[in-house]
C-alpha cells in the first residue's frame, strides 16, 4: 500500500517550524523589489523585511510559516500541506508607501 500522506514530510524536515502563539499574526501579502521578496506584510497591519520577519515566527508571532534557508540567509516558508493555495507565493504583492 502507497503512503499518500508523507508527500510532506522531507519538506517539513528541512524548515524549523516554530509554534506560534493563540494570537499569532498571518501573512497576508509579500513585499517584493524586483520580484524579489523582500518583506511581509501582516493580519495585523505590520508590514516587515525579511530579517524582521523570520526573527517574530521565531518567537511565535506568526503561525502557518517554517524557517528555511539558502546561502545562510533565513526566509519564511509556507508550511507543506499539500494545498498550493495557501502558499506564500500566492500571495498578492504590496508596496511599501
Amino acid at each position: 500500500m502507497e503512503n499518500t500522506h508523507n508527500s510532506s514530510a522531507l519538506p517539513r524536515m528541512a524548515m524549523d517550524i516554530p509554534t506560534p502563539a493563540t494570537n499569532a499574526a498571518t501573512i497576508v501579502g509579500l513585499v517584493k523589489d524586483g520580484g524579489t521578496v523582500v518583506g511581509y506584510q501582516l493580519s495585523d497591519g505590520q508590514t516587515l523585511n525579511k530579517e524582521e520577519g523570520v526573527a517574530l515566527a521565531k518567537q511565535g508571532g506568526i503561525q502557518g510559516v517554517g524557517i528555511s534557508e539558502r546561502d545562510g540567509n533565513e526566509y519564511l516558508k509556507s508550511i507543506p500541506d499539500g494545498t498550493e493555495s495557501n502558499n506564500l507565493n500566492n500571495l498578492p504583492s504590496v508596496s511599501i508607501t
